[in-house]
């Protein structure tokens, strides 16, 4: 498959290299930003000319020739708005695609035990909400940059040159406007804080609702979960309203302070024009230009508070956004032979917590299958996910003479296969199921786990849509369907975490023959709780709840262990079998 080409980003935790990235947009906002609002002063002064040629009794032709001048001007001015705002809409939305991919393989190179750590609602609304609010935050600014401050620059000198005394008097108010709105960014902080935590929590229970739909509606937990559901939604709104009232509410509020220095300009202003120092276009041209900047005041003051809503979101995925690093190596895997070596291993979940299993040890080759089992909560999964390199270990694990850990994960990926206890299907076809998107035969390896028939009764074969997590698949069908995945590429460690408690014996009985006579360039470690079939595979790790193993055949073990032996035979009497008694 081809991969995904990812531009490198230094320093993506630092805000401003997000704009260095995008040089060529951000000169293109820079160019078209500063000629929009510059040219947008000219918009009020041709207004007021063309009202003094109105008013003055100019020639029609000359009122025509202003009145054209000034259509054109309106014309050009949208247009370099049009591309002002295209730009920084492409730069929005190229800087979100970043952000979303460095969160995605952050997360997809998180160890096992850190997603441990994660919930599923607080990692989907930091990779997508707060993403948009972010660069959301990031958007206005950049637009505000211009619209605001460099209009306001433009107006304000223009204002001071028609008249220095008035437009210091009418623009006193404006900064009242943003002190208040300052003041205000702590409060509105908090609150979004609360909000973003409150969604994140809202998000995981939808999600929790969602994969156990099932468990719950046939417990008759709908009702209680739907009550304490909608008391979370309604949390969720009470906190949002506190989230967006000050800044939403306040806005009119903001623009009534700014404007109120209107008032300066209208009693001024009009005793210039009745003294004659002003004409009536100069007059219109100038109250125009205050409103517009008026206006442009109280929208830098919300602009505050939105930027400061953003900062909590970046905050939050501040963390996730770090320079992407690829662990995947290329290497030349030989899959002639192979040779797990397994020395004095122990493995727990937390650091300084106590060992899960410890001491142990033993070794295979190609073409052996390694049963593993013991009692309820001895650590067979956890000798399983050990050997797989997903989690932190002690002691020695060596394939082919070389240390797990300095294996590269892709190197692991195409030394061993692994299958989870509990069956893990995407809502795909039975297809995608097992080749994960890569285009390979699976007719073999569904005779393999004797799914072959069940296929054969499906109209749709191998492009059968399984549904969310499997549901519309028994669960041995399922288990065989995940069995299926792993034996695929007949890695050269196959690590299979009771792949048969789902399936009968007769059918775990044709699936074990066949891993002995179509794998055997693969060395297959089988834990299981079920010792039936134990009698016909090549060595037992028989685990005791006091952290140690026994380890050897079938048959030595029945002798030198007393839990081994009875537990077997209590099965096999179960079951009617009778063999390795």
């Amino acid at each position: 498959m081809a991969k995904l080409k990812i531009e490198p980003m230094k320093q993506p935790d630092k805000i401003i290299n997000y704009w260095k990235k995008e040089k060529f947009v951000v000169s293109c906002i820079v160019i078209f930003g500063l000629s929009f609002n510059s040219a947008m002063i000219l918009g009020p002064i041709y207004q007021g000319k063309l009202i003094d040629s109105i008013v003055g009794g100019d020639r029609l032709s000359s009122v025509v020739i202003l009145a054209g001048t000034y259509v054109a001007l309106i014309v050009t001015i949208q247009l370099l708005r049009y591309f002002k705002r295209f730009y920084i809409r492409r730069f929005a939305n190229s800087t979100s695609a970043t952000m979303r991919l460095m969160i995605y393989n952050n997360i997809m190179h998180k160890s096992t035990l850190e997603l441990d750590n994660e919930n599923t609602g607080n990692l989907m609304t930091r990779a997508i909400s707060d993403v948009d609010l972010c660069v959301e935050g990031m958007r206005k600014f950049t637009t505000e940059l211009f619209d605001t401050g460099v209009l306001m620059a433009a107006y304000i000198i223009s204002l001071l040159a028609y008249d220095v005394k008035i437009t210091v008097l009418s623009i006193l108010f404006i900064p009242i406007a943003m002190m208040i709105a300052e003041k205000l960014k702590s409060i509105i902080c908090k609150y979004s804080i609360d909000f973003r935590k409150k969604s994140s929590e809202v998000a995981d229970i939808t999600y929790d609702s969602i994969e156990n739909a099932m468990l719950y509606r046939a417990n008759g937990m709908e009702a209680q979960n739907r009550v304490k559901y909608n008391a979370d939604l309604e949390d969720l709104q009470n906190k949002a309203i506190k989230a967006n009232i000050l800044e939403n509410s306040m806005q009119p509020i903001y623009n009534v302070i700014a404007m109120l220095g209107i008032i300066m300009v209208i009693y001024l202003g009009g005793a210039k024009v009745i003294n004659g120092g002003w004409t009536v276009g100069i007059f219109s041209t100038y109250i125009t230009m205050f409103i517009i900047i008026a206006n442009k005041a109280s929208k830098a003051a919300k602009l505050f508070n939105s930027v400061q809503k953003s900062q909590v979101s970046w905050k939050r995925i501040k963390p996730y956004l770090k320079e992407y690093e690829s662990k995947d190596t290329v290497s030349n895997i030989n899959k002639d032979s192979t040779k797990l070596l397994v020395e004095n291993v122990g493995l727990c979940y937390e650091a300084g917590k106590e060992n899960i299993i410890e001491n142990i040890s033993f070794e295979g080759k190609q073409g052996e299958i390694i049963g593993v089992t013991g009692p309820i909560a001895s650590g067979k999964s956890t000798l399983g996910l050990s050997l797989t390199g997903l989690y932190p270990y002690i002691g020695s694990i060596k394939i082919d003479g070389k240390e797990l850990k300095d294996y590269s994960e892709y190197e692991r990926s195409q030394v061993i296969s692994y299958l989870s206890h509990k069956p893990e299907l995407l809502s795909d076809t039975i297809y995608n199921n097992i080749t994960l998107g890569n285009e390979q035969d699976i007719t073999s390896v569904l005779k393999d786990v004797c799914f072959d028939t069940d296929l054969a009764a499906m109209p749709d074969g191998q492009n059968t849509l399984v549904g969310n997590s499997g549901i519309r698949l028994s669960g041995g069908q399922q288990a065989r369907i995940s069995l299926a995945r792993a034996l695929l590429n007949k890695n050269k460690i196959i690590i299979l975490d009771d792949p048969f408690s789902a399936v009968d014996m007769k059918t775990e009985e044709k699936i074990i023959e066949n891993l002995k006579n179509k794998y055997k360039h693969s060395l297959i470690i089988l834990i299981s709780h079920r010792l039936t079939i134990f009698s016909r595979i090549n060595q037992v790790i028989f685990l005791n709840n006091n952290k140690t193993a026994d380890y050897g055949g079938h048959n030595e073990l029945m002798k030198t262990s007393n839990l081994y032996a009875t537990i077997f035979n209590l099965q096999c009497t179960e079951s009617g079998d009778d063999n390795g008694k």
